[in-house]
């Protein structure tokens, strides 16, 4: 990637959207995330608020795994494919095939298909998704110069929150003009296709190569190069201090945020009920993504200043007790204004969290195994929220409430902290000087 001249990390929206590429690729995750933001929130209105449907721990449980599992189950493989095939041809086809994979979705939902048979479906419609999400951040060196990744990754992850936001505001607008039967969720999860098919033809327009990989250093055999994926990036994870570090304090966010999102949900089914302006149900569920994505805009707009500031390492161990403290004074009274404020601090303190850890990813592993890692990134944070939101859903009441499992969701944020300084001691620079 070509330096462009006056570009630090600290620079103003208008500096990046200057360079060309980078508008692209932003232009492109605007067009993906609005389809994320669509599918995710059709499919819960058609599986969670459907009065043809039926509710409870265990479904909502299996709502998450069809958002976070499949690329735990691929993602090892795609990684190595990331850092294999031309990173542009990838994102065209694999966001073709995510908008076919949509139309097949809806038509199930249309037909009534419930439980096992609709959970593959959408199984494959995520699971492309994350393979798309991962090509994008992996190719995002190449349209940035290496300074100022922190303040892209923060506009970026920001703005293409913002839009999934949208989406799923648009999303429940359909449902209330076209039914919350399965036929109209069927209608309102089909115009997720649109932002697919626009995401292909965004991507189509980079020039071939442009995204990497610079080089490969895969054997010749695909299918070795392709089983290869989990053991190398895990390698060149644990080869960086900063990376390991930032995975095992995603590993508390995502756990902890698993179980106080299962329980939040079952609250708005089962418990909450209308104060003025604040909704329960499926609205209810709206503005609580209006709240989390408000708490992403902070992490935008202040993390490449926090770190700045105050080093990294005290951002993300800062970001981590906010969390605790949220969970505990916020979510514990189990009120719907309180859940609302919890979600949005929780949001925002993960969302640092992630930008921390995506820039350290970005800075510390070499263009040749980058996308390796983000898979291996994916899959093991999929994989760990699943298996909370999973455990939790054995022990959690049908109303949501349930105090100890807050107060464990907690714990696991103070555990991450505690991880996460034994584990960065492993860098000579912090030793010399601790969280610099």
């Amino acid at each position: 990637m070509t330096a462009v001249p006056g570009l630090k990390q600290q620079v103003g929206a208008r500096a990046f959207l200057a360079i060309p590429n980078f508008r692209r690729l932003l232009f492109t995750r605007f067009a993906a995330q609005w389809s994320d933001g669509m599918f995710r929130a059709g499919l819960a209105g058609a599986v969670l608020f459907n009065p043809e449907r039926g509710a409870n721990p265990l479904t909502i449980a299996g709502g998450f795994a069809v958002l976070l599992l499949p690329y735990s189950l691929i993602g090892p493989f795609a990684g190595a494919l990331l850092d294999r095939w031309d990173r542009r041809r990838v994102l065209v086809w694999a966001s073709l095939l995510r908008g076919l994979a949509v139309l097949i979705a809806s038509a199930a939902v249309g037909l009534g298909v419930a439980g096992t048979g609709l959970f593959v479906i959408a199984l494959l419609v995520e699971g492309i998704s994350r393979f798309v999400g991962s090509g994008m951040s992996a190719a995002l060196p190449h349209v940035v110069p290496r300074p100022a990744l922190v303040t892209a990754n923060a506009l970026s992850a920001t703005l293409g929150a913002m839009i999934a936001v949208v989406g799923g505001a648009c999303a429940i607008g359909l449902r209330s003009a076209f039914g919350a039967d399965n036929v109209g969720s069927a209608w309102t999860t089909s115009f997720a296709v649109l932002g697919a098919i626009l995401a292909a033809i965004i991507a189509a327009r980079f020039t071939r190569g442009s995204l990497g990989p610079d080089s490969v250093d895969e054997p010749d055999d695909a299918v070795v190069a392709v089983a290869r994926g989990l053991a190398d990036g895990g390698r060149a994870a644990l080869a960086a201090p900063t990376v390991t570090a930032g995975f095992i304090a995603l590993f508390a966010h995502r756990a902890s945020y698993g179980i106080s999102l299962l329980l939040t949900v079952l609250l708005l089914r089962f418990s909450f009920h209308d104060i003025g302006l604040l909704k329960a149900g499926l609205p209810g569920l709206g503005q609580l993504a209006v709240m989390a994505a408000a708490g992403i805009l902070l992490a935008g707009f202040s993390t490449p200043r926090l770190v700045d500031r105050f080093g990294r390492h005290r951002v993300v161990l800062s970001s981590l007790l906010l969390a605790a403290v949220s969970q505990l004074a916020l979510g514990l009274p189990m009120m719907l204004p309180t859940v609302l404020a919890a979600a949005f601090l929780i949001t925002a303190a993960g969302q640092v969290l992630k930008l921390c850890v995506d820039s350290a990813v970005q800075r510390d592993v070499g263009d040749e195994a980058r996308g390796r890692v983000f898979a291996l990134y994916d899959t093991l944070f999929n994989i760990t929220q699943v298996l909370a939101v999973a455990a939790a859903a054995t022990l959690v009441p049908l109303d949501g409430r349930s105090p100890a499992l807050l107060i464990v969701a907690t714990a696991v944020y103070l555990l991450g902290g505690a991880g996460y300084l034994l584990a960065i001691r492993r860098n000579p620079q912090v030793r010399r000087a601790p969280l610099a």
